[in-house]
């Protein structure tokens, strides 16, 4: 049986191992600068760049935060991006990454999130995922990182299909969710979306159930990003040919319908050692399971 410190050197080597599956297909097909992919949401002067427009800064202070958007809506494919994290006492801040089908959060939404919770300084870093159909949610798992997210720039992507949607952190798989290609009512495939992310404080709920707070005098509060990829199909109206599958893309084709062999290996470990918290086991939230959570994600 393996220790920690000899789990980690394995997990490592298998997400360089899934990494390489990966780089001939997401290859870099967005970077540009950020005007070519994005608008502000709101407070354009907590937003900046770096002087070749390739590195991006939100920043959130007792005033407020900071959010961008993409100019277009997609339905399928693959989306990721690069960042990293606010560093030191950032309890209470919240640095999302997410894809919805509106603008704002409307009652009949679908939302695909990853929210990263912060920390007191020396606390390890939470990722908290959720998936919404037609405006329903209360599909949380929470994972800790096998990496200090604030040192460095890591990858956190997305993988959707009508088969699949997968959440990988450096391209390792931490939640997989099917839908084995039928209609249901918890898996989004109808509505396109656009990707966000943002910046805010999220004291009441964040850290420790909101048990700490914000510490104001730290501000401000810094995310930064880089390295924009997406490959997907762009939604135009009217109807585009965004259906349920096609093949014609490799995000689409049979390998991406499943894990692949190194895949389940790296999601076996991650379920074994890092979930915090899992709805699907959350047995006084859901005296009843919901259907999804019997969809083995090995299959």
């Amino acid at each position: 049986m393996l220790n920690s410190s000899s789990s980690m050197v394995v997990l490592l080597t298998l997400a360089l191992m899934a990494a390489s599956s990966f780089s001939s297909e997401a290859a870099n097909k967005s970077k540009a600068f950020f005007n070519d992919n994005f608008d502000i949401m709101w407070s354009k002067d907590h937003f900046t760049t770096s002087e070749d427009g390739q590195i991006w800064y939100l920043s959130l202070d007792k005033d407020t935060g900071c959010g961008f958007q993409t100019k277009q809506r997609y339905r399928f494919g693959w989306f990721s991006l690069k960042m990293k994290l606010v560093g030191g006492d950032s309890a209470g801040v919240v640095t999302a990454f997410y894809m919805c089908s509106e603008n704002g959060a409307g009652p009949e939404r679908d939302e695909i999130d990853f929210e990263f919770l912060g920390n007191r300084t020396g606390e390890p870093y939470l990722i908290q995922t959720n998936v919404y159909k037609t405006g329903t949610g209360g599909r949380e798992m929470r994972h800790m990182l096998w990496f200090d997210p604030t040192e460095d720039y890591h990858t956190y992507s997305i993988l959707w299909n009508y088969h699949q949607l997968v959440f990988f952190v450096d391209k390792v798989a931490i939640r997989v969710c099917k839908s084995y290609g039928e209609m249901n009512n918890f898996f989004p495939t109808e509505k396109p979306m656009y990707l966000f992310s943002s910046i805010w404080n999220a004291d009441e709920w964040a850290t420790r159930g909101g048990l700490e707070k914000t510490d104001w005098r730290l501000d401000p509060f810094v995310s930064s990003y880089k390295d924009f990829t997406i490959e997907a199909c762009q939604w135009e109206e009217p109807y585009p040919p965004c259906v349920s599958t096609t093949t014609q893309n490799w995000w689409d084709q049979y390998d991406a319908w499943h894990l692949s062999d190194d895949q389940k290996i790296d999601h076996g470990w991650v379920l074994r050692n890092l979930v915090v918290y899992d709805y699907c086991k959350d047995s006084q939230r859901y005296p009843t399971s919901p259907q999804e959570c019997s969809l083995s994600p090995w299959d």
